[in-house]
C-alpha cells in the first residue's frame, strides 16, 4: 500500500461533500486549493468559497492562488510534497500543476464519460431526457474531461427528477467513488480505460440563450428542460400580458397529454391552476417567479395577479 499525501482542489458545495468524506475517513489531506475570495452583496464583502469555509473548520492548509501558473504558487505547491491530487468542480489546471504529483491528478466528473463533457453535465442529462447518468473519475490530461477513466458508477434518473435532486445524489455517489479511487491508487497497478475520441453529447456552460424555453418544442422537451434547470439557474420565458412583457422564471411543473385548440404558448389561468398550451398537451406550472416578485406557488400568484384572456408565453 502506498502512503498517500493528498492535495484537494475544489470550490462549491458539491466539492465540500467529497472533501468532508475524505477527512472523515482519515485520508491525509496535505493541502486544499480553492478559488480566491470574491466580493459579493451590496456591501461587496469578501465571500469565501464553500470549500474554504469547510477546510478552515478542519484546520487544513489552504492555498488560494490567483494564477495557477505563477512560480510562487508552483513552489508553494511543490513544498507541500503531495503525491496525489484530486480535483472536484475547480478549473482547468496547467500541465505544471497536474503533472507534479508522483501518482497523478484525478478529477471527478458528474457524468458517464465520454458523454457530457463540459461545465453542466447534470443539467444537460435531464434536459436531454436521459434515463441514466453517473460519476466518473479520470486522470487529468491536457484537454477538458478527456483523460483515461479510472472508475465509473451509474445511477438512474427518475422521470420527475430535477437537477436539484440529481445533483445531491451524484454528490454522495461521487464521494464514495473518490474514496474507492484513492484506495485503488494506493494499492498500485491502476488499470485505466482510454476514452473514445468521439463526443456524442456535450454539456456546455448554461447561458440566457440555452436556458430560455421554446414553447414550440414538444411537450416532453419543454418538461425536461424545465426540470433540468430547477432550481438553478431556472428555465426562463417572457409572458405577454396585455401590453406588458414580463421576464419570468419557471420552476416546478407537471405535464398533461391532451388534445386542444389553443395556440402554442397560450396561458390558461383559473383561480386554482396555471397552465400553458403546447403541442399535444399542457405544461402545468406549480412554481414561478415573475420579475420583481418573489418565487411562489402558482395558486399564490393567481390570488393576486390577473392574466388577460389573450395572455401568452413568448
Amino acid at each position: 500500500m502506498r502512503d498517500l499525501r493528498i492535495i484537494f482542489m475544489g470550490t462549491p458545495d458539491f466539492a465540500v461533500t467529497i472533501l468532508k468524506h475524505l477527512v472523515e475517513n482519515k485520508y491525509t489531506i496535505a493541502g486544499v486549493i480553492t478559488a480566491p475570495d470574491k466580493p459579493a452583496g451590496r456591501g461587496r464583502k469578501l465571500n469565501e468559497s464553500a470549500v474554504k469555509k469547510y477546510a478552515h473548520s478542519q484546520n487544513l492548509n489552504i492555498l488560494q492562488p490567483l494564477n495557477l501558473k505563477s512560480e510562487d504558487f508552483l513552489q508553494e505547491l511543490k513544498a507541500i510534497n503531495a503525491n496525489l491530487q484530486i480535483v472536484v468542480a475547480f478549473r482547468m489546471l496547467p500541465k505544471a500543476v497536474w503533472k507534479m504529483p508522483e501518482f497523478g491528478t484525478f478529477n471527478l466528473h458528474a457524468s458517464l464519460l465520454p458523454s457530457y463533457r463540459g461545465a453542466a453535465p447534470i443539467h444537460w442529462a435531464i434536459i436531454n431526457g436521459e434515463t441514466k447518468t453517473g460519476a466518473t473519475t479520470f486522470f487529468i490530461d491536457d484537454k477538458i474531461d478527456t483523460g483515461e477513466i479510472i472508475l465509473q458508477e451509474e445511477i438512474n434518473i427518475l422521470a420527475d427528477e430535477t437537477v436539484g435532486t440529481l445533483h445531491d445524489k451524484l454528490m454522495h455517489l461521487g464521494a464514495t467513488l473518490v474514496s474507492k479511487t484513492v484506495d485503488y491508487i494506493s494499492k498500485g497497478d491502476v488499470k485505466t480505460i482510454k476514452q473514445a475520441d468521439l463526443e456524442e453529447k456535450s454539456a456546455p456552460k448554461l447561458s440566457p440563450d440555452n436556458t430560455k424555453i421554446n414553447w414550440s418544442d414538444s411537450l416532453d422537451s419543454i418538461y425536461n428542460k424545465i426540470r433540468g434547470l430547477n432550481p438553478f439557474p431556472a428555465a426562463w420565458t417572457l409572458i405577454k400580458n396585455n401590453d406588458e412583457e414580463i421576464s419570468t422564471k419557471i420552476y416546478a411543473v407537471r405535464k398533461e397529454i391532451a388534445d386542444h385548440n389553443f395556440t402554442i404558448g397560450r396561458i390558461i389561468a383559473t383561480k386554482k391552476e396555471l397552465k400553458v398550451a403546447v403541442s399535444k398537451g399542457y405544461i402545468i406550472i406549480e412554481e414561478i417567479k415573475l420579475s420583481g416578485k418573489k418565487k411562489m406557488d402558482a395558486k399564490s400568484l393567481l390570488n393576486g395577479y390577473s392574466f388577460s384572456s389573450e395572455a401568452k408565453m413568448l
